[in-house]
C-alpha cells in the first residue's frame, strides 16, 4: 500500500511510467511541468 501524501511530480512520473512511455519523454514531461511552476 502506497502513501497518499506523494509529491506531485512523483504522481506525474507514475502515470508516465503506468502508460509505458520513454524515460526521455518523461524527462521532459517533468521538465516542462517545473518550467510551467515556476514561470506561475
Amino acid at each position: 500500500m502506497e502513501p497518499t501524501s506523494k509529491k506531485p511530480l512523483d504522481r506525474v512520473r507514475d502515470s508516465i511510467r503506468l502508460k509505458h512511455y520513454s524515460m526521455s519523454a518523461e524527462e521532459t514531461y517533468v521538465h516542462w511541468i517545473k518550467r510551467y511552476i515556476l514561470f506561475h
